[in-house]
């Protein structure tokens, strides 16, 4: 049975701890009550051992069902107390459940929903929490909310887009890499022996593979330091705004994955400002979020004066053209919505233009990736296959002699 650290007050006004075990929160809430205690702050005490296998794992998909399943509740017309209490003590999910509780114990304290968010900012981004402050103030958090959770899902679907199509390519690297590793370590060993015995000289291709595993053999040491040396490196130089920039920067200058990463931040920019800004967030407010919601160098370095020049009265599709990483479609689209006061219809036309331009890039650059893998596996591969044929037709012509 869960056990539950509890806080509160008796009938003396003497502040009251300890421990409960029930079957769930709301029966150790109401044993408690029941003792006479009150202003109780219930939550869930776990072991050692459970906080490391559960740990605070709250992925993007739970975010996304809760603010679905929030929006539900709240259109139903229940308050957003008793949405929140519902979600918690359904959840499946420990990290969920203890969460939930938390804000649900904010909001019986008085704090806006808004404000228990902010406790958890790896889960709920700053554009997030951003847009549902702004929504509160607007009374439309319900709308708000479901919108979020199909920004989320587009997002989502678009990493999922990534992924499926790596996967065949790399199932193909790591089989043709073991695939080789097998023969040329264990294989061709053999067919060594067996020249020896013979007093033959291997053939050419042959000799070259056993060299090269011989010196891998013998060098793994070297090779694994220098790897794990520029690893190092890298993941220092990733520390400090200048490595991050640079890197950034290299990405975004190579062909089709660099156009394919700037369409991607393209409409995830678009995405962003279009949720804020309907939800009510003044334009400055929402380039600031949006911006730093993109976490490339390069995008946020050149697009930190965009808010100052916009103030200055030159709009935000000129400003946004100056920059150079957005293509010429997406700034024509924006200076639409500024001349017909249509901004947030045309910052969400623009994120759906770019994320049916994402998923072509995206189809484009594993048509390239897909082959290239495969040429150079097949290649290694096909070198691998005419060393071991080579010595077998060897074997075959010391045989007839």
């Amino acid at each position: 049975m869960p056990k539950y650290a509890f806080a509160g007050v008796d009938l003396e006004g003497k502040r009251v701890k300890g421990t409960h075990r029930a079957p769930s929160r709301s029966d150790a809430e109401v044993a408690l009550y029941q003792r006479d205690l009150r202003d109780l702050r219930v939550t869930e005490k776990k072991s050692i051992l459970q906080y490391e296998i559960t740990g605070p794992r709250i992925k993007k998909d739970e975010v996304m069902h809760l603010s679905r399943q929030i929006a539900a509740f709240l259109r139903a017309g229940l308050p957003i107390l008793d949405a929140v209490h519902s979600i918690g003590a359904e959840s499946e999910n420990s990290s969920v459940r203890r969460m939930m509780h938390d804000i649900e114990d904010g909001l019986r304290t008085g704090e806006r929903f808004s404000d228990t968010l902010e406790r958890y900012p790896k889960v709920f981004p700053e554009y997030y929490r951003g847009i549902i402050r702004s929504a509160e103030l607007t009374g439309e958090l319900d709308t708000v909310l479901a919108r979020l959770a199909r920004y989320i899902e587009r997002d989502l679907e678009a990493r999922r887009k990534i992924k499926s199509a790596l996967i065949y390519p790399i199932a193909v690297a790591v089989m043709s890499v073991v695939t080789v590793l097998v023969l040329a370590l264990y294989v061709l060993p053999k067919f060594e022996d067996f020249f020896l015995e013979l007093d033959a000289e291997l053939p050419l291709p042959t000799r070259m593979l056993l060299g090269s595993t011989r010196w891998l053999g013998q060098w793994w040491w070297a090779v694994a330091a220098a790897v794990g040396a520029w690893t190092l490196l890298f993941a220092l130089s990733q520390r400090f705004e200048r490595g991050k920039h640079a890197w950034h920067a290299f990405l975004l200058k190579v062909p089709v994955l660099g156009e394919t990463i700037q369409y991607a931040l393209v409409e995830r920019f678009c995405r962003v400002m279009a949720s804020m800004v309907s939800a009510g967030v003044n334009l400055p407010e929402a380039i600031r979020v949006a911006t730093d919601s993109l976490r490339n160098r390069v995008f946020v370095r050149r697009l930190n004066g965009v808010t100052e020049q916009m103030l200055e009265g030159q709009g935000i599709a000129g400003p946004l053209a100056r920059t150079g990483l957005f293509p010429g479609t997406a700034t024509a689209m924006l200076r639409v919505g500024e001349e017909t006061g249509s901004m947030d219809t045309q910052l969400e036309v623009t994120a759906e233009y770019y994320e049916d331009e994402l998923d072509y890039k995206i189809s484009k650059l594993t048509a390239l990736f897909e082959p290239a893998v495969i040429i150079v596996m097949g290649g290694i591969v096909g070198f691998v296959a005419v060393a071991l044929v080579s010595a077998m037709y060897g074997i075959f012509q010391q045989v007839e002699i």
